[in-house]
């Protein structure tokens, strides 16, 4: 990936949603939108709440389908077309480039915290002893203590779900990393580790787009702020 060549490319990106328990009636939830993302660059999404700021993380992750537009992903050496691509290819997007930090921990149950941590290594070929040890090394650094490691986070509180969930993004070095209030539930010292992890990240070179509505970090951390106006509207 070239730095000065966009990782993400977004032009005229439009998402409405159409409210059934309401007669049919439909929501311009993004209109327009255009962004360029670039390696080595933070970027914080900023506006109120409706702006559309999970909307958009949520189109670019594939999530959700947009409506319009177009999602460019620097993939593999080549821009990858993402609206309207095949599930497949957007899986391969999903495990080699694009890595995304909600703010809901979604896993299967019973797996094991290191185990969930350790998978994105484990499809890309790495050994398994060498996945759980760097996975363990990652969750240490995150403080989470040895004797949860082999326990299913749905039993952990929300601020421990939400750094193993962080340490299951950024164990695999992805170039675009999508972040989703990633400092959200968290205390002071927890927020300073995952504030250090996404700033080495950037310094890798890696391309981020994040909505933190935390000051702080916001301000450790914006190399750009790009404004969502309100666009939530009915239309016919």
């Amino acid at each position: 990936m070239r730095a000065d060549e966009p990782a993400l490319r977004i032009r005229s990106l439009r998402k409405t949603f159409t409210l059934h328990l309401r007669g049919g009636v439909r929501i311009d939830a993004l209109r327009g939108v255009d962004l360029d993302l670039f390696p080595a660059e933070s970027v914080v999404l900023r506006g109120p709440s409706g702006a559309g700021k999970s909307t958009l993380m949520r189109c670019i992750y594939g999530n959700y389908a947009a409506d319009g537009g177009s999602i460019r992903v620097a993939h593999d050496g080549t821009s990858v077309e993402l609206v309207g691509a095949a599930p497949r290819q957007v899986h391969d997007l999903r495990r080699r480039t694009l890595g995304y930090v909600s703010q809901f921990l979604r896993v299967i149950p019973r797996v094991p915290a290191i185990d969930i941590v350790a998978e994105p290594l484990l499809a890309r070929g790495i050994a398994a002893a060498d996945a759980r040890r760097r996975a363990a090394a990652l969750l240490e650094r995150l403080n989470i203590p040895s004797r949860l490691f082999d326990l299913p986070p749905a039993t952990f509180s929300g601020g421990e779900q939400q750094r193993v969930n962080i340490a299951h993004v950024f164990i695999a070095r992805y170039p675009i990393l999508l972040l989703d209030e990633p400092t959200a539930s968290l205390d002071d010292a927890n927020r300073g580790v995952v504030v250090e992890l996404i700033q080495e990240a950037r310094r890798d070179g890696a391309a981020i787009l994040a909505i933190l509505h935390d000051a702080a970090a916001r301000e450790a951390l914006a190399t750009r702020i790009f404004d969502l106006a309100p666009r939530l509207a009915e239309v016919a």
